[in-house]
């Protein structure tokens, strides 16, 4: 099981991690998804961006389409599309002048989930590599050493398949504590791990040969 930020599963009983970054409002540590609907309002890129956000802290809709440069109107669809599947609500509200401001957060820290669509794992690497290309581009642009804006690498290994089981328990609480870490500073980053069958070739083992 995972969770929206493909996080490894853990016992939502433990309540969030000590000193993980938390929200400004409260809700439930963990939501599992069971309904087809809610995992068709999450897997979209427009909602997914805004319940990243929210992770951070309760926000309007003006505010979170002027981060994401939609239309409010836009913005508002796809609000109501997470509300209407349990994932977001109204968590307080604020007298703005004459009008009443509404602030959004999430239902729960985590939402776990049990399957992924088809390609999901390919979106994901396609928008990171894009990112990269552009980081790269950008600090070549400005004269930077690319080497200490980003750093991306790779290692394909022919090992065991109930090892890539334990890499991946590794790499999803590496995760979990980088994206529980407190916010600050005025850089977004990125982290992406992967481990998938490769079609790379090795050579076999001695004894293999043999």
């Amino acid at each position: 099981m995972t969770d929206d930020t493909t996080l490894p599963d853990r016992d939502a009983s433990d309540g969030p991690e000590p000193g993980a970054a938390v929200p400004d409002y409260e809700l439930l540590d963990a939501l599992t998804l069971e309904d087809p609907a809610q995992y068709r309002a999450l897997f979209e890129e427009t909602r997914q961006a805004i319940v990243a956000l929210l992770r951070e802290r309760a926000a309007t809709i003006s505010e979170l389409a002027a981060v994401l440069d939609k239309p409010k109107g836009t913005l508002g669809h796809h609000m109501q599309v997470l509300a209407d599947a349990g994932l977001v609500h109204v968590v307080r509200t604020k007298k703005v002048r004459a009008l009443e401001a509404k602030y959004w957060g999430r239902t729960a820290r985590i939402f776990f989930y049990e399957h992924l669509d088809t390609g999901h794992g390919q979106r994901v690497l396609a928008r990171a590599a894009a990112e990269v290309g552009q980081a790269e581009a950008e600090a070549e642009a400005a004269g930077l050493d690319v080497a200490r804006v980003l750093d991306v690498n790779r290692r394909d290994v022919r090992i065991r398949a109930e090892r890539t089981r334990e890499f991946r328990h590794r790499l999803g609480e590496l995760l979990t504590d980088f994206a529980d870490e407190p916010r600050s500073g005025d850089q977004t980053y990125a982290l992406v791990y992967g481990i998938f069958p490769s079609a790379t070739p090795s050579l076999p083992t001695a004894e293999d040969e043999a």
